[in-house]
Parts: structure tokens; C-alpha cells; sequence
């Protein structure tokens, strides 16, 4: 039972939400992202892709803030996802000290890089955004323990595909965890970059 084995903080806004039994995906995932390995999760749309991102990132930054860089980052496609996703991270993150941040390219750079240095513990972005802060220095990773790509398959759009390899090569040591429905051929040849190692888990 993999929500079993969450911190105690996870399990109970868990029973609050009325979610007691993991879907298959949770089931086979969990255990394997919170081993720390590099993952490729795949898996049908609504199989628990994104609860799964939000419960691994909480159980790796132990529900609580710490310091002012941000120690996890979740990659998405657009404002409408990030904002999606900043909402869906709010529900679990409530009654803890964590801090969400949501970036997007309609945001000032400057704006983002003040609010950001204020202190966040999870970071939501777009590629394109992520890259200008980082070109900024507008973004420490030297905190970094987990980067998610929610619906990854935007991926294999070239532009963004060459700013999450630019935004990665500066990443020193970081757990890497990428969702999609399926591996495209493109997503696999993260394997090159910094997905080394990486296992997969799929339904």
C-alpha cells in the first residue's frame, strides 16, 4: 500500500480528501519514484498521473519549507496547465509550511525572479520560462532534489525540448521524474541527457 508509507501529513489530507486506495498506477509508481531513481512514468490520462507528481514531491520535501531556493520544480506546458496544477498542489499543501510558485511566460521575468527570491519550495513552470530565469539567474538549483514534467509529450516540440535540455545541463544532482501517456521516441533520448539510468514504470 504505497500511501501507506507517505509522511503522516500526506496520509491524513489523504483521509480528509476521502482517498483511500491508490490506482494501479500510484500502486507500481510510488515505491519507485521514492526509491530516487530517474523514472519514465507512463500511463492512460486519468490513471492518477498528476496526484502521484504531487504526493512524490511532498513526501521528498518532507511537507515542510526549508530555506529560500526552490527545492523541487515541475515543469508543464502552458499558464492554464501551471495554474491547473498550482491549484490541484494548494488542495494538499494547505496546512503546511510549503510554498508553491507559479511562473508562466505572460509573467515579468523580473517579477517572477523577485518573488521567486522571497523563498519557494516548489516551483511550477513553463521551459521557456524556466530557461530566461536561469539565463537571469534568477533561480538557485543548488537545492534541488526532484524535477517533474507533468503530460510530457509537449516535449517533442523542438524550442521547448532545447530549453529543458539548456535548463537540465546545469542541474548538478537532482531525482528526475517524467509522466506522459506514452514514451515517444523523442522523450526517450532524455536518456543521453539526464535521464541516465532511469527505469520505467508503465500500465
Amino acid at each position: 500500500m504505497p500511501f501507506k508509507k507517505l509522511h503522516s501529513d500526506i496520509q491524513e489530507k489523504l483521509e480528509y480528501l476521502e482517498i483511500t486506495t491508490p490506482t494501479p498506477f500510484q500502486k507500481s509508481s510510488i515505491p519507485v519514484i521514492k526509491s530516487g531513481a530517474n523514472v519514465f512514468c507512463t500511463a492512460p490520462k486519468d490513471s492518477g498521473k498528476t496526484t502521484t507528481l504531487i504526493l512524490t514531491t511532498l513526501q521528498k520535501l518532507k511537507c515542510e519549507a526549508v530555506g529560500n531556493a526552490p527545492r523541487a520544480v515541475v515543469l508543464v506546458e502552458n499558464k492554464e496547465k501551471a495554474m491547473e496544477l498550482y491549484d490541484a498542489f494548494l488542495t494538499y499543501t494547505k496546512h503546511n509550511s510549503l510554498r508553491v510558485y507559479v511562473g508562466y511566460e505572460q509573467l515579468h521575468i523580473d517579477v517572477q525572479k523577485s518573488e521567486i527570491f522571497m523563498g519557494v519550495d516548489i516551483l511550477i513552470s513553463t521551459p521557456k520560462t524556466m530557461n530566461k530565469l536561469f539565463l537571469l539567474n534568477g533561480v538557485s538549483t543548488s537545492q534541488l532534489k526532484i524535477f517533474s514534467i507533468d503530460d510530457a509529450e509537449f516535449l517533442t516540440q523542438n524550442s521547448v525540448y532545447t530549453a529543458l535540455v539548456s535548463i537540465t545541463q546545469s542541474i548538478k544532482k537532482c531525482q528526475f521524474v517524467l509522466y506522459s501517456e506514452n514514451i515517444h521516441p523523442k522523450l526517450k533520448r532524455f536518456e543521453s541527457y539526464f535521464m541516465e539510468h532511469s527505469k520505467i514504470v508503465s500500465i
